[in-house]
């Protein structure tokens, strides 16, 4: 796989002279992995399009491979061409694994030993949605910065237990970039462009894709349950957080009300109020979440996912799992 092929350059209405517009063309070659996030590698490819057709120069080029050259598919079940197979990517290209809701795919020992060939030569890596898996398995992560999607950060630290993501949206830390995917590709995509071609050029790249965040800005991930936590009652939120950092050994309702300085009761009418459930059930709700991500996303046994997630046998745990989601969890483990 190499990035050679033709720059793309749309013709389009819009036109803004780029910052460096003698830079060499800059590359990028996209390793797609079965299953992958359509969104996270559309939201990847479109502001580099969009940087050529208003520039109407070859600012950008990239390609598509598959380890075997064959089309793929994505998480919503839609079919891509490719350019072409897995080979070896020029110096230059930045080598991008483009990966989604099954991060073992992401992790075959052929990626696994192009993203470390490509990395050891001196090029730049990159993982979208669950691509950095591919890159802490070659050893690219150790004292690095980086993320990933957070459904998908609890079994990465199941996986690479010594590796700590952060929950920004993006990272760039030297030849490692890593996103959370989904619509945070674009703006690290938009970070690349402001730093090659000026902050003024990247925010019209911006505008184009009617996306109002600006440089640099809301670099967070955030689910709506921790914003609406947030918004609603510092508290609430605060308390969320506690639940979030004592999964494996939860904390007693009577310690966590400690813990932020509120009664028992005062906590209890809180959440009722913001979400509707008695913070117990929310917190037994958390857990069983996530036993749910690591059963799809590791192969850690029954037994192991019930310490992680906090119960203290695993028949306890199968009967609040099967109450939850109506089946029974080793049902869903023997179908992985």
């Amino acid at each position: 796989m190499s990035a050679d092929s033709t720059p793309l350059i749309p013709a389009g209405a819009a036109y803004f002279r780029p910052a460096r517009s003698d830079a060499p063309t800059r590359a990028f070659d996209f390793l797609i992995c079965p299953s992958f996030t359509l969104l996270a590698f559309a939201s990847a490819v479109e502001p580099l399009r969009i940087a050529n057709q208003l520039s109407q120069r070859p600012l950008y080029a990239w390609r598509t491979a598959t380890a075997d050259g064959q089309p793929v598919t994505s998480s919503c079940g839609l079919t891509v061409q490719v350019d072409g197979p897995l080979g070896t990517p020029t110096r230059d290209a930045t080598l991008v694994v483009c990966a989604g809701n099954q991060p073992d795919r992401a992790i075959t020992p052929a990626l696994v030993a192009a993203v470390q060939r490509h990395h050891r030569h001196g090029g730049t890596v990159a993982g979208l949605c669950t691509g950095p898996f591919a890159l802490a398995k070659a050893g690219l992560l150790t004292n690095r910065r980086f993320t990933l999607h957070w459904e998908n950060q609890p079994a990465f630290r199941e996986m690479f237990p010594t590796l700590t993501p952060s929950e920004t949206k993006f990272e760039i830390d030297d030849r490692i970039l890593t996103s959370g995917g989904g619509a945070a590709a674009t703006d690290l995509m938009i970070d690349i462009i402001a730093r090659d071609q000026g902050e003024a050029f990247a925010t019209m790249v911006l505008d184009m894709c009617l996306r109002r965040v600006g440089i640099g800005r809301d670099p967070g991930q955030r689910s709506s349950l921790s914003a609406v936590a947030q918004i609603r009652n510092p508290g609430l939120s605060a308390m969320v957080e506690l639940m979030k950092r004592h999964i494996e050994e939860p904390l007693s309702m009577e310690d966590l009300s400690a813990r932020i300085g509120y009664s028992r009761r005062n906590v209890e009418r809180i959440f009722r109020k913001a979400l509707g459930q008695p913070p117990a059930r929310f917190y037994l709700d958390m857990r069983l979440d996530h036993a749910r991500n690591l059963l799809s996303g590791t192969d850690l046994s029954l037994s192991e996912i019930s310490a992680a997630c906090g119960f203290a046998t695993r028949s306890h745990f199968s009967k609040a799992f099967t109450a939850r989601f109506g089946t029974a969890p080793s049902r869903l483990h023997a179908r992985l």
